[in-house]
């Protein structure tokens, strides 16, 4: 059986930390994406996934609070790391989404090996994984980390560094399933055909 993406249902959040010598004059950021969409079959441990670059969020106040950032920064800064990473960190014109590929995936391990591909670059990360059924949903949970120079990306500095973004990035997330209902028009597609 094939299952497709709640969009609704699902999130997938990236806490991006702020580092150099004058780091407390800069801000961590939380970017997130509540427009997951994709397929996966449990029975064969695949998925594949897709977030529109356009719709990522930035700095939602209680995905702050979640990630227990302790900076505040203003609208003008929000607005400008949104800028700033959808137009040269990830490069959204010419990399509208961000894939995710999974083959493999075993509901009794604890990781699952996923690959990521981000502005046009494939890498394999290791995520800490946990799938459920819950009803007639699959939930899948868990967490992994990247490093922007990893996918080409160098991470934003000013000032020589002293105010810049972390290399590493940690990821958390949480896709839910359900199972795909075919469109009316398939079905009958399917009986004249038989």
């Amino acid at each position: 059986m094939v299952y497709e993406v709640d969009p609704a249902a699902s999130l997938v959040v990236a806490e991006v930390r702020r580092g150099g010598s004058l780091a407390r004059f800069g801000h961590d950021h939380v970017v997130a994406s509540r427009t997951v969409r994709g397929f996966m079959s449990p029975a064969q441990g695949r998925g594949d996934f897709y977030l529109p670059v356009a719709g990522l969020e930035v700095d939602d106040p209680a995905l702050r609070d979640e990630a227990r950032l302790d900076s505040r920064p203003s609208a003008s800064d929000v607005a400008g790391t949104r800028s700033n990473m959808q137009d040269f960190v990830l490069e959204s014109e010419r990399h509208p989404f961000v894939l995710v590929h999974v083959d493999g995936a075993d509901p009794a391990a604890e990781h699952t090996s996923i690959a990521l591909s981000l502005r046009g670059v494939t890498r394999r990360i290791d995520a800490a994984t946990r799938i459920q059924r819950e009803g007639d949903r699959i939930v899948v949970t868990g967490r992994a980390a990247i490093d922007q120079t990893a996918f080409g990306i160098v991470p934003f500095a000013i000032l020589g560094g002293a105010i810049a973004v972390r290399d590493r990035i940690d990821l958390r997330f949480r896709v839910v399933a359900v199972p795909l209902r075919p469109t009316p028009g398939a079905r009958h597609a399917a009986r004249a055909t038989d």
